[in-house]
């Protein structure tokens, strides 16, 4: 026991007032005394459930005690909130979800009626049947969606929460650090007297409170992805509109309220509007299905990026100087924006060039595909598409999801390279041509070719990548067992 403070009864050595039980743990009458049975019934959740004597007096000394007993009722409710048990440890994704889905509700988000499912369901059965003239890409023949803003969160916050989880677990391990400095700093330049409990030292505290710090960072962290994806959600059109595999049954999915928000002061016809964008997504679904390994690909290049992201330190410690550290909104406020060095490192820049060039191949495709599919039957197909690469080209759902989660800005160049290549690659080989591009990571274009779209064209079907070919039905060949025979060329 630390030593007591001179007005201590002096009979407190009596083994009945001990303030730890049986196990070693603090009593309830311990707690009680030093805080509100509500207080301390929140503290022992946030800290695992052992609170010692000591930091809860020391909490009483601070003025915890006197808290506004609405305000208490309040702030336990946003806690249980922000700190209950999550799916992941590295953020809060219930949080996430909810604080989406809250975003969205305070934007306007009406539920789809099923006249609304039933003008998508008549777009998309246009849409397939067009894509079929133009691309060898079947359908997947998924069922169709109308959704909400909030059906939208629901159904893709399972791969956002796969796709940032890197990010997530490097701003807890900076949060922690800076926490901990702070502690070591005060330890070495001397606490103000009677601050903390005689014989309790920073450290000992910090290990009292590790598990608040890191519920606090997770949820601090899911308020921000919550943020950005209900932001999202407000715009994009589509399922997939991102140009990642984020709908995990491969359906055609579009969002009404924001096709009509699309449509509005383009001077198209909403019906027009609604079969182009669902031509649009039922192709990048067909890609995505046909297409096995892209999806992947996108997903393992956000998360590389994501994972060796360099979070800032210096300016984290900041914004828990200036702030509450008890307050989990009023931290990711202070660090909104504020998380990330603008300098990637080399491996960022890698997984980095890998994100630009596939988003780019996938979108570029989508474009000459959308165009090919809908040119001889929308009378209204160019200026469409011209809307979309605006949309695109001042900074559109990807980007803006992107810069808030991973720090990650893409490149809208890139798209308009990629489109000129598949084109080129159609004009010379035609259709089928130009989705065989597809047919294998190897034989993709690269970045590189992205640059010099008509050497690639040049180069594609020639006798180096015939025995490219070859070479992989080969070992595809070798690799059969009997009973194999209905393998196809893609392992598959």
């Amino acid at each position: 026991m630390p030593d007591l403070p001179p007005d201590h009864d002096d009979q407190s050595d009596d083994p009945s007032d001990d303030p730890r039980d049986e196990s070693g743990r603090p009593s309830d009458d311990a707690l009680g005394d030093a805080l509100s049975p509500e207080i301390a019934e929140v503290l022992a959740r946030l800290t695992g459930g052992e609170v010692d004597p000591d930091l809860a007096k020391a909490l009483k000394d601070m003025g915890i005690d006197q808290v506004d007993p609405a305000m208490l009722q309040m702030m336990v409710g946003q806690m249980q909130s922000m700190f209950a048990s999550t799916d992941t440890d590295a953020f809060n994704l219930t949080l996430a979800t909810d604080t989406a889905r809250k975003t969205v509700s305070e934007a306007g988000d009406a539920v789809v009626g099923e006249a609304a499912q039933r003008q998508l369901d008549q777009a998309v059965q246009v849409a397939e049947l067009w894509l079929d003239e133009v691309t060898a890409f079947e359908a997947p023949g998924i069922s169709t969606h109308a959704w909400s803003r909030a059906e939208w969160v629901e159904a893709t916050m399972a791969t956002w929460g796969t796709l940032v989880e890197p990010v997530a677990e490097g701003v807890g391990r900076a949060v922690g650090d800076a926490m901990r400095t702070q502690l070591q700093q005060l330890g070495e330049s001397g606490l103000p007297e009677g601050l903390l409990p005689a014989g309790m030292d920073p450290a000992a505290m910090l290990g009292q409170m590790e598990p608040m710090l890191a519920k606090m960072s997770g949820a601090m962290f899911g308020l921000q992805v919550g943020q950005a994806v209900g932001a999202l959600a407000t715009e994009t059109v589509s399922g997939t509109e991102v140009g990642l595999p984020l709908v995990a049954d491969r359906s055609v999915a579009l969002l009404p309220a924001n096709v009509e928000a699309f449509a509005e002061g383009l001077g198209v016809d909403l019906d027009q509007v609604r079969i182009y964008l669902a031509v649009r997504e039922a192709a990048r679904v067909r890609l995505f299905s046909e297409v096995p390994w892209i999806g992947p690909q996108l997903v393992a290049a956000v998360r590389d990026y994501a994972r060796d992201i360099s979070i800032d330190t210096d300016r984290i410690e900041s914004a828990l100087q200036s702030v509450d550290a008890s307050d989990a909104t009023a931290l990711q406020s202070a660090l909104q924006d504020q998380l990330f060095r603008p300098d990637p490192s080399p491996a960022q820049r890698a997984a980095l060039a890998r994100l630009e060039t596939y988003l780019a191949l996938v979108e570029g495709w989508v474009d000459v595909v959308a165009d090919r599919a809908t040119r001889e039957h929308l009378p209204q197909s160019a200026a469409l598409g011209e809307a979309v690469r605006r949309r695109r080209a001042t900074g559109g759902p990807a980007e803006k999801a992107f810069a808030g989660l991973v720090g990650l800005e893409l490149r809208p160049r890139r798209l308009r390279d990629a489109a000129n290549l598949w084109a080129a690659l159609e004009a010379k080989h035609g259709p089928d041509g130009r989705d065989a591009g597809w047919g294998h990571p190897d034989v993709a274009p690269t970045g590189a070719d992205l640059d010099d779209p008509l050497g690639y064209v040049e180069r594609f079907g020639t006798s180096e990548s015939a025995d490219l070919d070859a070479a992989l039905d080969q070992l595809l060949r070798e690799g059969e067992t009997p009973g194999d025979d209905e393998t196809g060329a893609d392992g598959r």
